[in-house]
């Protein structure tokens, strides 16, 4: 069935959001830190983001010129709340097996928290499938913030 994707939400959009969680594929939380193009982002696959050929579960996040003391920092963070193993991999560093949620007011008060903590503006995105027109209606997202996704 339909896959879509919700876009550049803020933190409010989120919090007012009602969706069942399974129907979630995937998440992501993009933090930007300046104009100059340092950022990092915290994500979520449910079925595994790939590492190699093998689907890791769990919490990643990836940086782009963060310093090395920030990145031990994020992810001390990330792993007190949600546990899992740690593992790097080039510029993303994985939590395996750590707690994973899908719900609207987890996602958005880890966006606040990461943007308090880290001073950083945040962005999200949540991709849903089988999501119908009736639950894109009564799920409070902003229809001007959805992007259809081609495909089955």
């Amino acid at each position: 069935m339909s896959r879509l994707r919700y876009w550049k939400l803020t933190v409010e959009d989120l919090r007012k959001a009602r969706y069942e969680p399974k129907k979630v594929l995937m998440w992501e939380i993009k933090c930007s830190k300046d104009d100059q193009g340092s950022h990092f982002g915290v994500f979520c696959y449910r079925n595994g983001t790939p590492w190699e050929y093998t689907p890791i579960h769990g919490n990643v996040f990836y940086h782009n010129m963060i310093n090395k003391e920030e990145v031990d920092q994020i992810t001390k963070f990330l792993k007190d709340k949600f546990g899992g193993e740690v593992a790097e991999k080039g510029n993303r560093i994985f939590l395996k097996n750590s707690r994973e949620t899908y719900i609207p007011k987890e996602i958005a008060d880890l966006a606040m928290e990461l943007g308090s903590k880290f001073e950083v503006s945040t962005e999200l995105t949540v991709e849903l499938e089988n999501f119908t027109e009736p639950e894109q209606q009564q799920s409070n997202l902003p229809s001007s913030k959805l992007l259809p996704i081609p495909g089955k």
